[in-house]
């Protein structure tokens, strides 16, 4: 997937708003909803499927292997921008047109759960001891799952090389090293602009919300948010220590970022495994060599990092629900999880699918599969995305020294409390 695809899920991400169509939504406070098996015999005819950007353009001519398998089935994949994808999505759902299969970003679960539109996932489909634990809390909503991950990413260090060699430092390992690295970097190495980190709308929550982890915190407590407490105050300090110490900019262009980073202007930054690839792209022959990845520096508890991708649900309108199953229980296949990261780049959910020949061979592939382990994912409530644009505009004040951590920490706090969970 391309840097303006990723970009735009980000967008997305913040201006998406809560809906529950009308008539349609479930009660959260009742028994969980019961899943129904789906069959284990033949299956026939067609199944709509929405995907989106460049997984959207490229499951079409994917799935053809699936109807070999399945003669008599045919997958019709509608593919759709990211810009829209939410709205059409809802709007469908409230018009009672809605396809087989959909797609869904991974902060969308609960919100569409909520609606009541979609299908809880049959308990003899998958494992989900299978994938990812991260991965899986992005379908599960208090107990029940609706869809399955498909593929994901996480966020890692990206670092420039010839700069840490000049400068004469290695990867972090905590917190403390990771100062002290970006301040060679800049000092030493070269870096002008010293540390490309998050502080406007679109990723700065992706950033957050690791440290609040990394510092042994939780956001959510007793079905209510929590970035009041002393570790998410410990984590807004980290992040806020970079800005003042002059160690990452806030005055960066517009669109001024990769290019920054293969410019040599940026040292280092946050971002997930599709910049491999714009990088590559981007920074000409021999800009490969230049850049590596690493884990997540360890804060006070651990290194976790953050989970994103997308999944894959099937709505109780669904025409052909037992083949619109069977298809996503087939894209869950090891095997056929490595062919699509072949196909598009798209990081693998099920965790035995990285024992494949396809991914088993990049060494830095490698360090996305480990920092998957206990990478963590926002809570898939319905109001999520809300909180997420609160969280962002806080920041970016904490970035330009408008408020201080305990401050930032108790307007985040007031706010969700506003907001509540929506459940």
């Amino acid at each position: 997937m391309n840097s303006t695809t990723r970009r735009a899920v980000g967008v997305l991400a913040m201006t998406m708003t809560t809906m529950v169509a009308a008539g349609c939504g479930r009660a959260t406070d009742t028994a969980p909803e019961q899943a129904q098996d789906v069959t284990t015999g033949k299956i026939a005819g067609e199944v709509t499927v929405w995907a989106m950007g460049e997984e959207g353009k490229a499951l079409g001519a994917f799935a053809e292997d699936f109807e070999r398998a399945n003669p008599g089935v045919k997958v019709n994949v509608t593919a759709i921008g990211w810009d829209v994808a939410h709205d059409k999505i809802t709007s469908a759902i409230a018009g009672g047109a809605t396809p087989d299969v959909s797609m869904i970003g991974s902060t969308w679960s609960g919100e569409l759960a909520k609606t009541g539109a979609l299908e809880p996932t049959p308990g003899n489909l998958v494992d989900k001891a299978a994938f990812f634990p991260g991965a899986w809390q992005t379908v599960d909503i208090n107990g029940t799952a609706y869809g399955v991950p498909w593929y994901v990413e996480t966020r890692v260090l990206y670092y420039r090389t010839d700069q840490a060699k000049q400068a004469g430092v290695r990867p972090p390992g905590t917190w403390q090293e990771f100062t002290a690295f970006v301040r060679a970097l800049k000092d030493e190495g070269g870096a002008s602009r010293g540390f490309n980190q998050s502080y406007q709308l679109g990723a700065s929550w992706q950033e957050v919300l690791p440290l609040i982890w990394q510092a042994g915190g939780e956001i959510v407590k007793d079905g209510r948010y929590t970035f009041d407490t002393p570790e998410a105050v410990t984590a807004l300090k980290q992040y806020a220590s970079l800005f003042e110490q002059k160690l990452a900019p806030t005055d960066t262009p517009a669109n001024a970022f990769p290019q920054t980073f293969i410019k040599g202007e940026v040292g280092a930054f946050y971002s997930g495994p599709w910049m491999i690839g714009v990088l590559t792209n981007d920074g000409g022959p021999g800009f490969a060599d230049k850049f590596d990845v690493a884990p997540y520096p360890k804060g006070p508890v651990s290194a976790t990092s953050f989970v994103g991708g997308a999944d894959m649900a099937v709505f109780k309108k669904a025409k052909n629900r037992d083949a619109a199953w069977k298809f996503i229980q087939w894209l869950s296949e090891p095997k056929v999880q490595a062919k699509w990261y072949t196909t598009v780049k798209a990081l693998p959910a099920v965790q035995a699918a990285w024992q494949e020949p396809e991914l088993q061979a990049d060494k830095q592939l490698a360090v996305f599969g480990e920092q998957l382990k206990d990478a963590r994912t926002p809570p898939p409530f319905p109001t999520w995305e809300q909180v997420a644009r609160v969280l962002e505009a806080e920041l970016e004040k904490l970035a330009r020294g408008r408020s201080t951590p305990e401050q930032t920490a108790k307007a985040i706090q007031a706010q969700a409390d506003t907001i509540g969970t929506g459940l």
